[in-house]
């Protein structure tokens, strides 16, 4: 698996894919290109096959030592082998050596595969946005990770 930062809308349209694959309100790629061509503190990052295949994706802003993770999917096919994990490390390790210090992110408060995996990487629950989420309407918990190594 390669990862790398995405810095033009080449790939764009397998990450919106992802989106869609992955959640019920997807970013639309209006969004995305917006993100991408008019915010110097956003970095997407795709995880790809050897073969150059997008197969996950996480959209982050860097913000002067907060990182905010607003979004990360893994293809449907892919799920359950690791690669958010990976890909979640990725980041947070690029975001430590541009001197982010602290993360942040939100979650369903039912998706608890993903909340396991944000507490592996050092995350806690420290909120809950009550009605945040639709499609089903559900709380949002806000997790924050304190400590990110350089």
């Amino acid at each position: 698996m390669i990862i790398e930062r995405l810095t033009d809308e080449a790939d764009l349209d397998a990450v919106v894919a992802l989106e869609e694959q992955s959640f019920t309100n997807p970013w639309s790629r209006d969004t995305l290109v917006w993100e991408l061509r008019n915010s110097d503190v956003t970095f997407v990052y795709v995880m790809r096959l050897d073969d150059r295949t997008p197969v996950a994706f996480c959209v982050c802003w860097m913000l002067l030592d907060e990182l905010h993770v607003n979004t990360i999917a893994v293809a449907p096919a892919y799920r359950r082998q690791g690669l958010a994990t990976r890909l979640l490390q990725h980041v947070l390790g690029e975001a430590g050596a541009r001197g982010v210090r602290r993360a942040t992110l939100e979650v369903r408060a039912s998706n608890q595969a993903a909340l396991k995996l944000y507490e592996r990487l050092g995350f806690s629950v420290t909120a809950t946005r009550p009605g945040y989420y639709t499609q089903p309407d559900e709380d949002a918990l806000i997790l924050w990770c304190n400590r990110i190594d350089a």
